[in-house]
């Protein structure tokens, strides 16, 4: 995969709907043929590289065992957004898993800048990765002395922009989100498989993305994003002890219901509460804030982004293009 390329990334199925509601997406997501990089440049310890030249270690332990922790963090208009609640979420992730990494988040904030500065972009999306280093076949974490932090930049959309203007259709997958007490979903670790085989469903059903439950039978999230649900003009999300990743987007709406005096609600919700919704969105870094009109068969709503998911999206695309760590300064 190109990451030159602008990268329409698990771009859903479905038909393309048509384009009748002024929903826009924060970033242009309509594919282009180049980002205006001739070669990208991709940062791993310390030194930059060609993607041809961009190589890790067949005994890297992020390889081998998905050992490590990343974090997606997008870009706008020359700054990036909120890259400090990145960061502290990666170094969260860092210190639970005994991962030290091998810099200060003062380093670290340089090295992402100087990435986005390295390939020429004002627009975009990163992928900052920690493994745990290079060791032997035993997953023995001792084993490995040296993390390796990676940095890509690359242009991507989700989703076509016109899902965020119609629409997603989600089915519930079989697949349950990890139990806190095997594996946090806390942690944002290289090990997705989770999320990936619940994302197979959703490809096997046809649909743009996956509701995940937990083992209690309750909303955890879907594949990659936070789920909200919007009754009688109260925001609804379910809590992090939910299996709810700790999301950055989700905090953003949090900030922007209470200026636009929206209640919210952190709470258990249920397939039942999800089919009654008067609206549903999904949040997350790669595909911002988007609209869900159907889940499981079952319209929600009136089968069309809502006005409270309509204001905050609106809101939320004025915040990327405004705020956040200037790149060039």
């Amino acid at each position: 995969m190109k990451t030159t390329d602008s990268t329409l990334l698990d771009e859903p199925k479905t038909h393309e709907p048509a384009a009748d509601v002024a929903i826009e997406p924060a970033v242009e997501s309509q594919p282009r043929a180049t980002t205006g990089v001739k070669q990208a440049k991709i940062y791993i310890d310390g030194k930059f590289y060609s993607e041809a030249d961009a190589k890790v270690s067949v005994f890297d332990h992020g390889l081998l065992y998905g050992d490590g922790i990343f974090e997606g963090i997008r870009f706008y208009n020359g700054r990036v957004f909120r890259l400090g609640e990145h960061l502290d979420r990666l170094w969260d992730s860092a210190h639970s898993i005994c991962l030290e990494i091998p810099m200060t988040k003062t380093d670290m904030t340089e090295a992402v800048l100087e990435t986005i500065r390295q390939n020429q972009m004002r627009d975009g999306y990163i992928r900052l990765l920690v493994t745990r280093g290079i060791g032997n076949l035993g997953l023995n974490p001792t084993q490995c002395k040296s993390p390796s932090v990676i940095i890509i930049a690359a242009a991507i959309a989700l989703y076509h922009e016109n899902f965020y203007r119609k629409g997603l259709t989600v089915v519930t997958c079989a697949t349950r989100r990890c139990n806190p007490g095997s594996l946090n979903p806390a942690v944002k670790s290289l090990n997705y498989l989770n999320n990936v085989m619940a994302r197979i469903e959703a490809n096997l059903a046809d649909a743009d993305e996956a509701l995940m439950l937990n083992d209690a039978g309750n909303v955890a999230e879907c594949t990659a994003d936070n789920v909200f649900i919007v009754k009688r003009g109260q925001i609804v999300t379910p809590p992090v002890t939910a299996g709810a990743l700790r999301g950055i987007t989700r905090s953003v709406v949090f900030e922007i219901a209470a200026e636009l005096e929206i209640k919210t609600l952190k709470a258990d919700i249920t397939r039942h509460d999800v089919f009654g919704a008067d609206e549903c969105f999904l949040t997350g870094t790669a595909a911002e804030i988007i609209p869900v009109v159907k889940v499981d068969g079952r319209t929600i709503g009136n089968g069309k982004p809502g006005p409270i998911t309509t204001r905050i999206i609106a809101r939320f695309r004025k915040m990327t293009r405004e705020t956040g760590t200037p790149i060039f300064a």
